[in-house]
């Protein structure tokens, strides 16, 4: 439990030492949605701490967006905490006529998603991707960037990675929304999605993702670098994703 010890290992300031404290609770489920948070006299007796150490815990987690509540008032733990994905639910083509899978989740579930398009270029890719997409003679590649969103907040800021003669002169390389998302066009291009394969780690956000997303520190992203073979094992598609590390986790099932 945190105190205000000089000599404590974590040098981070106490109020940010409380807020890691109760946001382990909340993401653990401890807190629950709705749960109304220990009363500021209670909280500063457990962590030894004053008022306005403990207030400024609790704006931490108010800029999280994992509490709501007001000075004065009873601080409860929002509906929206961390969200599990299934990055399985959205690799596979659509089905005739429907839009993209992030689309028709996001209905599922009862929310409204989004797709922005940020931008659409050829360009030379980061060397993490270069070696996994195999770029040719130009070492460039056509990179299409979105913010996937739900209810109008970002979830996921993606930027994916085509070879240029796949793409060169196809819908890909186009400043425009794809119907049924790219693994369905990949799939009509004869290039059907057959493996894929997934290096998921925790990064501190760069500048580009901290606006994107929205985020109110400096927490940990979620970024996974995706790599989708087609037939041959031939790669068609190289991505990277990241998410709000607080907000959302991944999950994978295996046989």
């Amino acid at each position: 439990m945190p105190k205000a010890d000089e000599g404590a290992f974590d040098r981070r300031p106490l109020h940010q030492r409380i807020a890691a404290d109760l946001r382990d609770e909340i993401m653990s489920g401890d807190l629950g949605p709705g749960v109304s948070l220990p009363s500021t006299q209670r909280l500063k007796e457990r962590f030894d701490a004053s008022n306005a150490t403990i207030q400024k815990a609790l704006q931490v987690l108010k800029d999280e967006r994992l509490v709501v509540g007001r000075a004065g008032a009873a601080v409860t733990v929002r509906e929206h905490r961390q969200e599990t994905v299934r990055p399985a639910d959205f690799g596979q083509p659509a089905e005739p006529g429907r839009p993209y899978r992030w689309l028709t989740e996001a209905d599922r579930q009862g929310k409204r998603g989004s797709i922005e398009l940020l931008n659409v270029a050829e360009v030379r890719p980061p060397r993490d991707v270069a070696v996994h997409l195999e770029p040719g003679e130009t070492g460039t590649a056509v990179m299409r960037r979105q913010l996937l969103m739900h209810d109008g907040e970002p979830v996921e800021l993606v930027t994916s990675y085509y070879p240029l003669e796949l793409a060169r002169g196809t819908a890909l390389a186009e400043p425009r929304k794809i119907r049924g998302g790219t693994p369905t066009l990949l799939a009509e291009m004869g290039f059907p999605p057959r493996r894929t394969v997934d290096r998921v780690s925790a990064r501190v956000p760069t500048p580009e993702q901290y606006e994107a997303l929205r985020l109110p520190s400096d927490l940990p992203i979620l970024r996974t670098l995706r790599v989708v073979y087609s037939d041959n094992d031939r790669p068609i598609e190289v991505t990277l994703m990241a998410k709000a590390g607080h907000l959302y986790e991944l999950q994978y099932e295996f046989g």
